[in-house]
């Protein structure tokens, strides 16, 4: 199949391609250049109601077509985003402003699998039964929930966007869901992808706009029985407010302010190099960013003096060049956001040690929105540069003496997504990975990422865990038959 971005994107509703009930468009913009580039519809309630009956219409066949035949679909989907590799990650480095290599390599890839794991993990998800000696048996069956709604963000759009699908439909349930309107493109493409594959009409209905007026609708909506959100705490919040007196279940990832805990003892040279990638991967716009980086006093003052050389190496520009490191970020309201936090963090007296500044690259980038890596210290744990996430290139340094001051340290955030600790003493590793207050800890490593296991965090980073069976199991409902014998 020929993949390609269209100056107008449509929705994709019961099957087919549709404009917005109220013919509303806004623009979309390539952060990278500045200039806008396609129109994304400007759905809301009217556009949900369809996609509702679309999916409630679909809902009776595909909750019971056999296992075989859904993963082959899905599977068929994994293969398509393989094949459409190149035009992919075009769309989503255009829409998102982060380097083409970096598309190429993480986020469609990671797209593919996604719906490729979520196949075959739906051929091996099993009940449970549970023996009452002579006098009955128990079996436990899980049923799809029906018409759920899956909402996802900016940063990483058809990786997480596939997060959240894949395992919906793997379960049986039929699926609104909503793309950033930030970043659509892929989202659409996706669309044309399922058609091919030959997903069924209105299992999958994809609808663009944005929070207040689409987003909202579908939370609100009382036919969609679940809500799957990754975004902002904020969002998640107003979500919760009015989803949780409607009963609905709700999966909330949300952010992070996530320490990088750096021991004496470490693996220098791996540390070094894994932690300016922890720190500015994808410009610093992933919640897993390490964006606190905690370093023992001892060598405090040697790994400031690499880590800021290498940080100052990092080349940003074109993201369609090979050579650049870093991208734009995403929008000019985000860019607008990260240079503000900058100058917030200069007024709590934090001395600037690399970045700091706008740029503006030559050529057709020069109207883009770029900032470079920014490295802060000389800040308390307690002021709003260590205590609200940035979500952006901008990382601070601290020094510790001790465990327990690292540990203080760490847990000084609101936020509980995830950490990593870097030390060679193994029974370290384990006492800090015990206490710290976050669900996902890596040790001597940063996003090494299994698929089996549990994704989510403590605290203000979220309710609910994806990924594995847990995903499985929050897009359906256990029910126990107990037959007396």
């Amino acid at each position: 199949m020929n993949l390609n971005a269209p100056d107008q994107i449509s929705n994709y509703i019961g099957g087919s391609l549709r404009a917005p009930i109220h013919g509303k468009y806004f623009d979309n913009i390539n952060p990278a250049t500045g200039e806008v580039y396609s129109q994304t519809p400007d759905s809301d309630a009217s556009d949900i109601e369809m996609a509702v009956g679309a999916a409630k219409a679909a809902f009776p066949n595909w909750s019971t077509t056999p296992a075989e035949e859904r993963f082959k679909v899905l599977n068929r989907i994994a293969q398509l985003i393989d094949e459409n590799l190149d035009a992919l990650a075009l769309a989503e480095t255009n829409d998102n402003g982060k380097p083409l290599w970096l598309s190429k390599r993480v986020d469609i890839p990671r797209a593919s699998s996604n719906f490729r794991f979520f196949a075959t993990g739906l051929l091996h998800f099993s009940a449970e039964s549970h023996s009452m000696e002579d006098r009955a048996v128990n079996y436990t069956i899980r049923q799809p929930i029906g018409v759920v709604g899956c909402i996802s963000p900016w940063n990483l759009p058809l990786y997480l966007f596939s997060w959240k699908i894949a395992p919906a439909l793997a379960a049986g349930n039929c699926v609104i869901a909503k793309p950033s309107e930030v970043t659509p493109m892929t989202g659409y493409l996706l669309s044309l992808i399922c058609k091919e594959a030959g997903l069924p009409d209105g299992v999958l209905n994809i609808v663009h706009g944005n929070g207040p007026n689409c987003g909202s609708a579908i939370v609100k909506h009382p036919d969609i029985k679940a809500i799957s959100f990754t975004g902002s705490t904020r969002a998640g919040r107003d979500i919760a407010a009015t989803a949780a007196p409607m009963f609905k279940k709700i999966s909330l990832e949300l952010g992070g302010k996530n320490p990088n805990i750096i021991f004496a003892d470490c693996d220098w040279d791996k540390m070094m190099r894994t932690t300016v990638q922890s720190s500015f991967s994808n410009q610093g716009q992933i919640c897993l960013c390490g964006s606190r980086v905690l370093v023992e006093e001892s060598v405090y003052e040697k790994f400031k003096e690499e880590f800021v050389a290498r940080v100052k190496k990092l080349t940003v520009g074109d993201p369609l060049d090979e050579q650049s490191k870093q991208g734009a970020v995403v929008s000019k309201l985000h860019f607008d956001k990260v240079m503000n936090c900058i100058a917030l963090a200069k007024e709590e007296g934090g001395k600037v040690l690399a970045g700091g500044n706008a740029l503006q690259p030559e050529g057709r980038c020069a109207k883009g929105y770029f900032i470079e890596p920014t490295v802060v210290e000389g800040l308390g744990a307690n002021c709003r540069t260590n205590m609200e996430e940035i979500f952006g290139p901008v990382v601070t340094l601290q020094s510790f003496k001790t465990e327990d001051e690292a540990l203080q340290l760490a847990n000084s955030s609101d936020y509980g997504l995830s950490a990593t600790i870097w030390t060679q003493d193994i029974s370290r590793a384990n006492r800090m990975a015990m206490k710290v207050h976050s669900g996902i800890i890596w040790v001597n490593t940063w996003l090494l990422r299994d698929l089996r296991t549990p994704f989510g965090g403590f605290k203000n980073s979220g309710v609910g865990r994806e990924g594995g069976w847990e995903a499985m199991r929050f897009f359906t409902e256990p029910k126990n038959v107990c037959v007396e014998l």
